[in-house]
C-alpha cells in the first residue's frame, strides 16, 4: 500500500486497527512512533547495485491505555513528514515489536489495515544458478543414467 491509498482509507474510518497475520490485532492504544523514509543501498549476490525506497511506520504500544490515534491526527503526521522529509508516494513497510522488531507489508480489509508477511527472496536467481522452476524429467530417461552428472538436473 502507498502513502495516498493510507490517506484515502483514513478519511472515511473513525478508528484505527491494524490486523496482524495471526488474525489478532494490535492493541488499540499503540502509537505510531515515527514515519519516515527508508533507502536501502545494497549489492545482491549477483553484484547489481540496488536502491530501495520505503516509508516506515513504527507502531509501539506501552501502558498508556488511555491512548487512540484518531484517524485525522495519522493523517496529519503523514503529511507532515511527506512535507519535512520530501517522501514520494511510497509503498509502506510497518515496523512492530513482536518477540524481535517484525517488518510487515500493508493491506486494508475495508475495516482493519492489515499487516501482511514480508519473505526474504534472492534477487539474482539468474546469476546464482537457481531455477526459476523445477526441471521436468521424465521418469523412463532417469532410469537409462547410470549415475547423475553436474548440471543434469536429476539430483
Amino acid at each position: 500500500m502507498k502513502l495516498s491509498e493510507i490517506k484515502q482509507h483514513l478519511s472515511a474510518l473513525k478508528t484505527i486497527a491494524f490486523q496482524l497475520p495471526d488474525s489478532s490485532l494490535v492493541p488499540n492504544h499503540f502509537h505510531v512512533t515515527e514515519v519516515g523514509k527508508i533507502t536501502k543501498n545494497f549489492i545482491d549476490c549477483g553484484g547489481t547495485v540496488r536502491n530501495e525506497e520505503v516509508v516506515n511506520f513504527q507502531l509501539w504500544n506501552a501502558n498508556d491505555y488511555d491512548h487512540r490515534l484518531h484517524p485525522e491526527k495519522l493523517i496529519h503526521i503523514i503529511e507532515l513528514s511527506e512535507k519535512v522529509l520530501n517522501i514520494p508516494d511510497l509503498e509502506i513497510e510497518v515496523e512492530y515489536q513482536g518477540s524481535t522488531i517484525g517488518k510487515y507489508g500493508l493491506d486494508f480489509d475495508g475495516t482493519n489495515f492489515l499487516l501482511t508477511t514480508k519473505q526474504t527472496d534472492c534477487l539474482a536467481k539468474d546469476n546464482c544458478g537457481i531455477p526459476t522452476e523445477k526441471p521436468r524429467v521424465k521418469l523412463s530417461d532417469l532410469q537409462k543414467q547410470t549415475a547423475c552428472e553436474p548440471n543434469s538436473g536429476c539430483c
